[in-house]
């Protein structure tokens, strides 16, 4: 399963089905779970842990230092989960000590070839990353988030749940969940209705989003009122409780 040509460090911890395409580079921290895939050319370095059964196509390189002028050579991490698909020329940095140290890659999730994802950056699961996607370093990504080709992410911001970015959308504030944005600078553009019903949304559930997207964006209430009273009608709504969790933590304002 391992190409002569590949040069694999002795204290690489691999399984014993992994299979490395010729030429790729393995350094001696690094660990790959069951049932992954290797391609060529690839590099693999720093403390990185990769789960089982993914898909790493010709020259990604992962687990490289941090593009922090503050980095210092401390030694931080990268974990990535399970069933994730990472395409070519994809690049994804280690953690700074500034932060929590890790970047993290959950299970499950399509990043499509040139993505950057920079350290400490924290992907959940299910999500998209298409072509060119650029993240800045601390970004978070909550599970099932679609990023469309190009898109560009300032550092420190949150991207929430079941969101929809359209292509080349340069986002530097917070993406409420549910919402669909596009543009450079990014404007919303209704609820993700189409992918809440792909993912088993009720109609009735998608209804009730639907009401607090209203809210937040067609009421004329300033921030914190429409954030006051989400709040208030998350109380027999999950799906919207999610959206006011998310409002009351957002640091960077939100895309409105």
């Amino acid at each position: 399963m391992i190409d002569p040509r590949a040069i694999i460090h002795p204290e690489a911890k691999l399984a014993a089905d992994v299979s490395v395409g010729p030429f790729s580079i393995i350094g001696p921290q690094v660990e790959i779970g069951e049932g992954s895939r290797v391609g060529a050319h690839v590099i693999v370095e720093g403390r990185t842990r990769i789960g089982r059964n993914n898909n790493i196509y010709h020259h990604a390189t992962l687990g490289g230092p941090p593009q922090d002028k503050k980095y210092g050579g401390e030694d931080t991490a990268l974990e990535i989960g399970n069933g994730n698909t990472i395409r070519e020329y994809v690049t994804i940095n280690t953690g700074t000590v500034q932060d929590v140290g890790v970047t993290r890659l959950g299970d499950d999730n399509w990043i499509m070839a040139y993505v950057h994802i920079a350290h400490d950056c924290q992907i959940c699961s299910h999500t998209i990353l298409a072509n060119l996607v650029q993240l800045g370093g601390h970004v978070e990504i909550d599970d099932w988030a679609i990023l469309g080709g190009g898109t560009l992410v300032h550092q420190f911001v949150h991207i929430g749940a079941h969101s929809f970015l359209g292509m080349q959308t340069a986002v530097g504030s917070d993406v409420p969940p549910y919402v669909k944005i596009s543009g450079s600078p990014p404007r919303p553009f209704g609820l993700n209705g189409e992918g809440l019903r792909r993912r088993g949304f009720t109609p009735e559930s998608i209804e009730t989003l639907k009401r607090a997207y209203r809210v937040l964006y067609r009421s004329g209430l300033g921030l914190e009122d429409a954030t006051r009273e989400l709040a208030a009608l998350a109380g027999s709504h999950a799906e919207v409780r999610v959206m006011a969790e998310f409002l009351a933590r957002a640091t960077r304002g939100i895309v409105r």
